[in-house]
């Protein structure tokens, strides 16, 4: 008899350092980029009822991107902060989707400013001098910043 166990790696993502004392920044709200999940898995973008996240990796994208041309979207890239909030009754699958579509903005942006495919810097090994210097390149100038706030509601 045989059992086969599987082996889930989870969701990858880099946190900060833990502290006691954790940095509070305020952030003017032309820098945030809302998207929030409701209990019955509605989604509020922008303070606007969408129906699925469709174009929403476009959005963010020219969000992080718009380097203060245009007054209602990010000062710069460093500035923007893409905010995900979801309520307790929200189906785990709709969040994941939705963290998906931010990372993937990122991805795409982190990829061109290098001349290479989203597939392609996902995996690149950072374990490669190479491959850590194209990293770096990549995300020089433009942190992920995404902010997961804590559930609220039932």
């Amino acid at each position: 008899m045989t059992t086969v166990i599987n082996n889930y790696k989870g969701l990858s993502m880099m946190l900060p350092a833990w502290s006691n004392n954790p940095p509070v920044s305020d952030v003017n709200d032309r820098n945030l980029f809302k998207i929030h999940i409701n209990s019955e898995n509605s989604l509020l973008i922008e303070d606007v009822l969408r129906q699925d996240l469709a174009g929403v990796r476009e959005e963010i994208k020219r969000f992080i991107l718009n380097h203060g041309k245009e007054n209602d979207l990010s000062e710069n890239p460093i500035k923007a902060v893409i905010s995900l909030k979801a309520d307790r009754g929200t189906r785990h699958e709709v969040f994941i989707v939705a963290l998906n579509e931010i990372q993937g903005a990122y991805f795409e942006i982190y990829a061109a400013q290098v001349g290479i495919t989203p597939g392609e810097f996902r995996n690149l090994d950072l374990n490669k001098i190479k491959d850590r210097r194209l990293y770096d390149q990549a995300r020089k100038g433009i942190p992920m910043n995404i902010s997961i706030a804590e559930p609220s509601g039932k």
